[in-house]
């Protein structure tokens, strides 16, 4: 061998310029940045849950609307033919005695419809958001199996 020997700074082949390995970074620069996004998932599911609710709201409105249009024709319907049938039974009986059939079975109608009604919402389920929790238990799921591989 001929020459001198420099005294050069020992470079890890893994780890270029002597930093961080390609890819890794500093645990503080990845926590910061799991927190942004973690944040930015919570900021999109509680947008979509927001989006989904008012979505349905409209649905509901619209149906109630016209619900409610179909109830007060059919409640005229309903006076129409009461006149009707009042008007027909008092052929065969007394004026008064046709009106109180009449509304004697206008009241049980009532009353029934009314016992159904209520049965049907006391079964009714509280609104939910049903997608974003789908879609938030899949974030959840997705987060404990990479925090599992590591």
């Amino acid at each position: 061998m001929t020459g001198t020997m420099e005294a050069r700074p020992v470079r890890d082949r893994h780890h270029p310029a002597g930093g961080h390995a390609v890819g890794e970074r500093p645990v503080g620069e990845l926590v910061h940045q799991a927190t942004e996004q973690l944040s930015l998932l919570v900021r999109q599911e509680v947008a979509l849950a927001k989006e989904e609710l008012a979505a349905k709201g409209r649905r509901v409105g619209r149906g109630g609307g016209l619900m409610g249009a179909a109830g007060a024709v059919a409640y005229v319907g309903l006076i129409v033919l009461a006149g009707a049938a009042t008007a027909a039974l008092s052929l065969v009986l007394p004026v008064w005695a046709a009106a109180l059939i009449v509304t004697g079975v206008l009241f049980a109608t009532a009353a029934v419809l009314a016992a159904l009604g209520r049965a049907q919402l006391r079964r009714a389920a509280p609104p939910t958001p049903e997608e974003t929790l789908v879609s938030v238990k899949a974030d959840v799921e997705e987060i404990r199996e990479r925090a599992h591989h590591r």
